[in-house]
């Protein structure tokens, strides 16, 4: 007890700011819901940093942290979506296009606990971003066509159980002496959304909305760096390609100059070998 579950208390905390958002989506008030959310994520940054700080980890702290994400990061921003844009689609539709992001989530979170990953980097986008970048999204409804709506829904639940690899923060660690710092940070970030609702949490949307982008261009730069490579190990007829040891084609090693046509004795292919000792070239 003590400052041993002060981790689990912020998680919990996490997790009561969810319920809370879900209750605000069904009384018509999804900017509060939205502002609830970015401050669940908040507190879910910060569980982890103080059980790292008081050496008070484990996998009680670790399997509670990941229920909290799928309700306040997972169910609630896709009923704030829901309710926000998703009624006018076909119910069916709708229904799915809702049900299908806090599974991905769900998915994600299960891979997360039982896969080691990589150092410095999640594997598929984390929850909490997808979650942020999603209810704030619906406060935009008004202004963005239904179909974008539908189509960012689905991408985020796709990012999230991808295998694109997003940037992790965990090494900007919080000192033991820090910790007393960290309500300051809580009650300030709370009276900025509770004064300014709407415009803190479309501010938000911004950062959130990079950092989901910047995993997939890193893996679309990855992909175009190796189709160049396929292009250029492509072999073309009658020509061995460069080997390991920086060795050139075959026929250059013997004096040739390649031409298009292909090799000596084609169409447009020109005898380019240096002349027989004694005969002066034209």
């Amino acid at each position: 007890m003590g400052w041993k579950q002060l981790p689990n208390w912020f998680t919990v905390g996490n997790l009561f700011l969810g319920i809370l958002a879900i209750i605000m989506v069904f009384n018509e008030r999804s900017d509060m819901a939205s502002i609830l959310v970015i401050i669940a994520m908040l507190l879910d940054g910060l569980d982890g940093r103080v059980a790292r700080a008081l050496n008070a980890q484990s996998e009680f702290g670790k399997e509670l942290d990941s229920l909290s994400d799928v309700i306040s990061f997972g169910v609630a921003p896709a009923f704030v979506m829901y309710v926000a844009a998703f009624q006018g689609l076909h119910e069916a539709l709708g229904w799915i296009v809702t049900a299908l992001f806090p599974i991905c989530g769900a998915l994600r979170l299960a891979r997360f606990n039982v896969t080691d990953g990589l150092p410095g980097y999640f594997l598929g986008l984390p929850i909490p971003a997808a979650g942020g970048v999603l209810c704030t999204l619906a406060l935009f409804s008004d202004s963005i066509p239904i179909w974008v709506m539908v189509l960012s829904s689905l991408a985020l639940s796709f990012l999230m159980v991808s295998t694109v690899k997003y940037p992790s923060f965990k090494k900007l660690a919080l000192s033991k002496k820090a910790i007393w710092i960290t309500p300051i940070i809580i009650i300030g970030a709370a009276s900025v959304a509770v004064l300014y609702p709407g415009w803190a949490s479309k501010l938000l949307f911004i950062p959130l909305l990079l950092y989901a982008l910047f995993g997939l261009r890193k893996n679309v730069e990855v992909i175009a760096r190796a189709a160049g490579r396929r292009v250029r190990n492509v072999r073309v007829p009658g020509v061995r390609a460069r080997g390991a040891g920086g060795q050139k084609p075959l026929l250059a090693r013997r004096g040739w100059k390649l031409r298009r046509g292909g090799p000596k004795g084609g169409p447009d292919a020109k005898d380019e070998a240096s002349p027989p000792p004694g005969r002066k070239s034209k």
